[in-house]
Order: C-alpha cells, then structure tokens, then sequence
C-alpha cells in the first residue's frame, strides 16, 4: 500500500461517492494577436526546440462519448537537454471551446493533480461542463494528459492482479519478517515499473511536464498561459510561474504544496492534515444518530476506536462479500479516502457502521475508488504515475526501514490512528530504480503577473499552512483562504470563493490581499 503524496482534486472522489451512494454559442478563431505570440515564442525557444514550439494540432472529434470535445496530440521531446525526434514522446490534449456569449479570454488549462490524475477525464468529465458559466463562456477549456499519465504515454508496472495484491499488504509490520514482506513489494513494484516502462521513468518529472505545458501554450497560439491546477497540479503550476514568469497569465493554485519542503517533511504534515480531517469527522459524526464512533465528537476517542478496528483487521481481515477481504491497509484507504470531500462522509459513516457489522464491502469500495480500480478489477495508471513522478521530484523521504523506526514517533504524533500507515508508506521511493532529480526549494517566479494560491483550512491532503507558504514565496502571490472542510475550494459550494476565482479569472483582478471566505 502506498497512499502517500497523493494530491488529487476532490470533486473525482465526490463523484464516485455519489456513484456508491446511490448503489451525482462556440468560440471563434484565435484573437490576430495569437500569430504574433507564436513568432515571439518561436523566437525565444532554443532551435532544436523550435519544431516543437512551431507544431500546429490536429484537431478531430474525441472519439466515444464525448460530444463537443476536439482532440489532438502533441510532440514533446523525451529529453529536453537532447532532443531527439526517435524518442518523441506523444502527449495527449483536448479542448472544448469558448461558449460565449462574450469576447474570448484564451485558453484555460486545467490540472486535477495526483499526481497520475487524468487531465483530459477531468475536462470532459467535469470541468468543461461544471466550472462556472462565466468562465467556460470566455474560455475554451484545455487539458493535456501530463507526460507519464493515462493517454500520454503511460508509465505502466504491475498487472491488476498484482496490484490487488500490492494494495493489501500489510502496511503496519509488527516484526521483521512483515517489514520484509513490505520491503520485497516495494522493490517488486519499482522493479516492474523499470521493466515496462524504462527510460521514461526517468523524463516523467514536473519541470518537464511544465515545459510540455509551455510547448502546448505555443500550439494554441496564446500568448500567455491561462492556468487553473488543483493539488498537486499547483505544483505543476508554480513550476511554470518559475520557469517561465513572463509567460504567466491567470494562475488558480487551489489546495497548494509547499515545494520548499523536503519528502518526510510532507509525508509528516500531510498524516497531521488527515488527522485534522478525521477530527473535524469525528466531530460531525456526532451529530447523527447514524455515526458507529464514541466518544460523543472527541477526535482523541474516536481515533482509538478507529485504530482498534485497524489493529483488529489486521489480525482478521473482513468478508467484503466478494472474494477479495478488507485488510487493515485497504481500509485505511477506504477512510483516508472519503476525507478528501465532506460529501462523502454520510457514506463513510455507513461504511464503518457496516464493517462493525461484519461487511467490509464498502470501504473496500472507497479503498478502490482512491486507487481508480474499476468493478472489472482494472486499474487506471494513477498510482505507476503517481510513484514516478514523486520519486523524481524529490529525495526518497527514508532510506531505509531504520529511518522509518527513527521517525515513526513523529509521524504516530500527528495522527495515533494513521501514522504508522503514513510513515511506512513513505518508505517506497527508497527502492526505486532511478535517482531524484529534483529537491526542496522555493519558488518566487519573480515578475510573474499576479497569482491567486487558494487553502482551505482543514485541508487533509495539502494543510493550509502550504497554501499560506506557497503564497508567501511567489513574488506575486496572493492569497485566498477558505474556513471549511475537503481538499480544495473552487467550485466547491462556496459562492465567497468561486466569486473571487471567476473574477480574477474574467478581469485579471485577483481578490484583496488575505480574503478570508467561508
């Protein structure tokens, strides 16, 4: 199990919640300006990059469902150091325009973190439909499939079923056998993710996704880039700002990291963002008479009930009533799951009622919908990707089961019932089969046109602190907070919030300096 450093938009997990409950005038050409954009960018790209800077897409009909809706694909190369046309990677995109009524802004690229997030299933399947009217009338929505992820050259590792079982190893080991048990997956997953995907895990960083970004900008003829990133795509999004200041546009960072902080360092206050998030919980909880935890709203005893039914799957695992059990790791995932969207803790309080009960059924649902594993047992590449990706971006945050040990207490600190999960967790990237490239470090992307960073405050994934970090770093960071619960704040419920984002996104104003929303 690895449900570390996962940073995806919550509004994909309140869809599936609600699958499991219920069991939820075209824009014109380009603005002339857009031709003289291209030249200045072609101008400005190194030569051997021009090819890729001058691409014009191939527009078509999507193919499937999905009325209204372009697609195409782009070139980027494997290596941006060495450009070679043999190695190419082909990157997906999609598109669905402006609806007027109105002048057209530009493009707007969307971003649902992980990372391993589809971007392209969040546009057709959300934003190009959900995002405000506003804001899809003056924009054609966009998205492109990260390098690495789903239709973009997907970064592949074990099958479903050795997934299944990866998923449910013991991620709690109580002696030296089982932390060898947990070991030996680790390095079985890095081994085959080596094996099917090899040279591409090592180009699948975020600054190379963010100079794919500027190569899609160029292709679509905008002359600055228009960004909305969620999660983990604010950490794609700052890149950008710090790669390329004087190309920003309209930046949205909604849910941010912090990317001056090192591997343990995250791992250690996102388990402290869960717990917050399971306290909040807890607290509701409280109110129905429907809720299966004691302890009348206290978080310090409903997280020893919680940790005793972990401790208790972890001795007899659970009749889901299928032929897969509910283990103590698949139903951690399960609960840290339904803490992404407030929405879903209705369905979490059934769950864990029904697990009392002796039917482990739906958090093993829960545990899959976090890991994107479909009724057929197949499962999307968000977790191949979402390995890849962080393991490149930042030193492993131990080296070994001996750092996990020194640290355990830290981590059992901020969260008594989740901790040790977490802790463990982090360990994967030790074993895995090429070096970091990146490290720690601030991002101030200095002359970038203002950026809006969002955090709200009981955030499980990305904890407000970051947002006020990331904030605080950018030379033209400005800061919105949310006072509520979920991961994320845009498009959410809150008229406060989605009224200041539309704003900024229509006038370039971004809202005044430490808006506070509820």
């Amino acid at each position: 199990m690895d449900t570390s450093r996962l940073f995806r938009i919550s509004g994909t997990l309140a869809a599936t919640a609600a699958l499991l409950i219920s069991a939820a005038v075209s824009g014109g050409a380009a603005p002339s300006a857009a031709t003289s954009a291209s030249d200045r960018t072609r101008d400005a790209a190194p030569a051997a990059l021009r090819p890729y800077y001058e691409q014009k897409p191939n527009w078509h009909a999507c193919p499937g469902k999905h009325a209204g809706f372009e697609c195409a694909t782009l070139r980027a190369p494997l290596d941006y150091a060495e450009p070679r046309p043999g190695e190419d990677l082909r990157l997906a995109v999609s598109r669905k325009k402006a609806t007027g009524p109105g002048k057209r802004l530009g493009s707007l690229l969307v971003n649902p973190g992980g990372p391993g997030g589809s971007a392209i299933g969040f546009l057709q399947g959300y934003a190009a439909s959900g995002y405000p009217a506003p804001v899809r009338a003056r924009y054609d929505m966009v998205a492109m499939d990260p390098r690495g992820v789903a239709a973009s050259e997907p970064v592949t590792c074990l099958s479903d079923a050795e997934m299944d079982a990866f998923t449910k190893i013991d991620s709690t080991p109580d002696d030296l056998a089982e932390v060898r048990r947990l070991t030996d997956a680790y390095k079985k997953f890095a081994k085959a993710c080596a094996a099917r995907s090899g040279k591409l895990l090592r180009h699948v960083s975020t600054v190379e996704a963010a100079r794919d970004m500027d190569v899609f900008r160029a292709a679509l003829g905008d002359d600055k880039l228009h960004y909305v990133g969620a999660s983990y795509g604010t950490f794609l999004g700052a890149t950008y700002a710090g790669l390329f200041p004087a190309r920003v546009g309209r930046l949205v960072l909604d849910g941010a990291l912090d990317p001056s902080l090192s591997a343990e360092q995250i791992n250690r206050e996102q388990t402290a963002g869960f717990q917050t998030a399971f306290a909040s919980f807890a607290g509701d909880c409280a109110h129905h008479e429907d809720c299966p935890l004691e302890g009348g709203g206290r978080a310090d005893i409903a997280g020893a009930r919680l940790k005793s039914f972990f401790d208790d799957l972890d001795r007899h695992p659970l009749s889901t009533g299928k032929s897969r059990e509910l283990t103590e790791s698949l139903a951690t995932t399960g609960v840290i799951s339904a803490m992404y969207d407030e929405a879903a803790w209705p369905l979490l309080r059934k769950a864990l009622r029904n697990a009392r009960n002796g039917d482990g059924g739906l958090l093993l649902r829960l545990s899959d919908a976090y890991y994107e594993r479909d009724d057929r047992g197949v499962y999307t590449n968000l977790m191949p990707a979402n390995s890849a990706v962080n393991c490149l971006d930042l030193p492993p945050a131990f080296r070994n089961p001996t750092g996990v040990r020194r640290a355990l207490s830290g981590f059992e600190e901020a969260s008594p019932a989740l901790g040790t999960s977490f802790a463990w967790a982090a360990l994967s990237c030790a074993y895995w089969p090429v070096p970091a490239v990146g490290a720690p470090h601030r991002i101030t992307a200095p002359g970038a046109a203002p950026i809006l960073v969002v955090g709200t405050t009981r955030d499980p994934a990305t904890p407000y602190p970051w947002a006020r970090a990331l904030a605080a770093q950018l030379s033209s960071g400005r800061l919105l907070t949310y006072d509520g619960d979920g991961h994320t704040a845009y498009n959410r419920g809150s008229d406060c919030v989605d009224a200041a984002i539309n704003s900024y996104l229509l006038t370039t104003t971004p809202p005044p300096a430490s808006r506070k929303c509820s």
